[in-house]
């Protein structure tokens, strides 16, 4: 790490939020550096080794969080060039319209984000064209409008997946194609390894944020990549303007100055970032004015059901083909029990036994190899005690209080009802908020500073040269996969702030 360069904007993280705004930014004129608290993950043997990965917990944080009782554990977090993506099932979906706007449960509120779905519809566009997304439009019967069909055609069925999608068919269901961003066809570079989701791609075929927003402009003079340096914490100016960002790096601590500062180190570690930065003129920590920086902290709610097969072996190498919205506002009789529904990736032995402890080895290598594996996907719906907080001695609370969580288990029972039609026994394991399970809303946008961190363009209220751009913006977490909704988002924000920079604003 050299301080030689001397950024105009700095980047916090390099998922997809930090990756799509560096890609914007890119050729403007402005000088770009990214901090990245992680290193690239090595291409080795283990990358796809289910027990590796799973049992050996190999490329998973160290640190350790804990729950209102003290109880402590070691979250899914993983640190490394791309973020989270390195270890997604590449699903990318657009929200759907109505997810922007205000929805009443019985359970509590969905409510309204500070843009529609028409002012990210064009950067949809682009964001699936970014990350290479494989569809077909027209299917999905909630499909919000599109003003372009996908650039590359669905990934096709295996023939046991194409069999569970004619059986579904016949119940009077609608699959569709699952849009995935992976290098799949004539020149492609997916081999269907069969170790896809939950697992780094050694063959660089994951559309991940590494492989599409971060090695693409790694070699432009005007960016820079730190990698195993952890932004700890951002320092103001007398004038309410972020001054620097504190940076530690192989034990040192430094300050790096830049005129504008993008944060996106993730739901839990942007608002963390953001509460560890108060002093005497921010006491409750920066953008914090409105007191909801790490609260509002939503998960998806997802259960994995196990559709096992007696008498059947599932070879599919990628399952990730076919997805099902027939349910995704709401069943007959209960419009809030819905959701989504989509393949879980082919499960192998120690992905079953690492979630059901009680479940011999053996039996799980048994279950993975005769089960057909499905994700039921349900909105969370947030609660300001829902919370990130930073305790004495930088140890971190997660208070977490689901919302809508048994409307979800209606919507799962009616799935597994659906399923029990094709399957003898059909097994089920919901996910918590220690999971990696799409976290959000710890850093809102909103119309009004007085109950939102941040505008409509994650633009903090408090102090203008700051903009936090990951899943944390959401103010609700709609019941689809969140990485194209950031990427759109990102995608927007950094268009803005290079127009800004070549007009001069960002160096005012």
């Amino acid at each position: 790490m050299t301080q030689e360069f001397k950024p105009d904007v700095i980047i916090i993280g390099s998922g997809v939020g930090g990756g799509s705004v560096a890609r914007q930014l890119v050729g403007s004129g402005a000088k770009i550096l990214i901090i990245e608290r992680g290193d690239f993950v090595p291409n080795e043997p283990e990358n796809s080794d289910p027990e590796a990965v799973y049992t050996q917990r190999r490329y998973r944080t160290h640190e350790e969080y804990q729950d209102e009782a003290g109880n402590r554990y070691r979250p899914s977090q993983y640190y490394y060039v791309g973020g989270h993506t390195k270890w997604y099932g590449t699903a990318m979906f657009r929200f759907r319209e109505r997810d922007f706007s205000e929805v009443r449960h019985e359970d509590g509120i969905s409510p309204a984000w500070p843009v529609s779905y028409g002012d990210l519809e064009r950067w949809y566009d682009e964001a699936e064209r970014v990350f290479g997304v494989r569809g077909r439009a027209g299917i999905d019967p909630t499909e919000p409008p599109r003003s372009a069909g996908y650039t590359h055609d669905a990934v096709p069925h295996e023939p046991l997946i194409a069999e569970m999608a004619e059986r579904l068919a016949r119940q009077g269901l609608r699959p569709f194609p699952n849009p995935v961003a992976i290098d799949f066809g004539p020149g492609g570079s997916c081999i269907r390894c069969g170790a896809c989701d939950a697992f780094a791609c050694r063959y660089g075929a994951k559309g991940d944020g590494e492989t599409r927003l971060i090695r693409p402009i790694l070699n432009h003079p005007d960016v820079r990549l730190w990698t195993k340096a952890q932004a700890t914490r951002l320092i103001p100016a007398s004038d309410g303007r972020i001054a620097a960002v504190e940076v530690l790096c192989e034990g040192q601590l430094s300050r790096v100055e830049a005129r504008t500062v993008v944060l996106s180190a993730g739901a839990i570690n942007s608002a963390l970032i953001l509460l560890r930065s108060a002093n005497e003129a921010y006491p409750d920590g920066i953008a914090n004015r409105s007191g909801v920086v790490g609260r509002y902290l939503m998960n998806h709610h997802l259960t994995g059901l196990v559709g096992f097969m007696p008498f059947r072996v599932n070879e599919t190498k990628f399952t990730k083909t076919m997805a099902i919205n027939d349910f995704y506002y709401g069943l007959p009789d209960d419009p809030d029990a819905g959701g989504n529904i989509q393949m879980l990736a082919n499960l192998k032995g120690p992905m079953i036994s690492s979630n059901i402890p009680w479940m011999p080895k053996r039996m799980a290598d048994v279950v993975a190899r005769h089960s057909v594996d499905w994700l039921c996907m349900s909105e969370d719906l947030p609660s300001a005690a829902s919370r990130v907080r930073l305790l004495p001695g930088d140890r971190v609370e997660v208070a977490y209080y689901p919302g809508g969580l048994a409307a979800h288990n209606k919507f799962v029972g009616h799935v597994r009802t659906r399923l029990r039609k094709i399957f003898p026994l059909v097994l089920h394991r919901p996910s918590g908020i220690k999971g990696p399970v799409h976290q959000c809303g710890t850093v809102r946008m909103g119309d009004d500073p007085a109950t939102s961190a941040l505008n409509n363009l994650c633009q903090s209220w408090d102090h203008p040269n700051l903009h936090v751009v990951d899943a944390s913006f959401f103010p609700s977490s709609a019941a689809l996969n969140p990485a194209l909704t950031v990427c759109a988002q990102a995608l927007r924000v950094g268009a803005r702030l290079r127009d800004a920079w070549r007009e001069g604003k960002l160096a005012a």
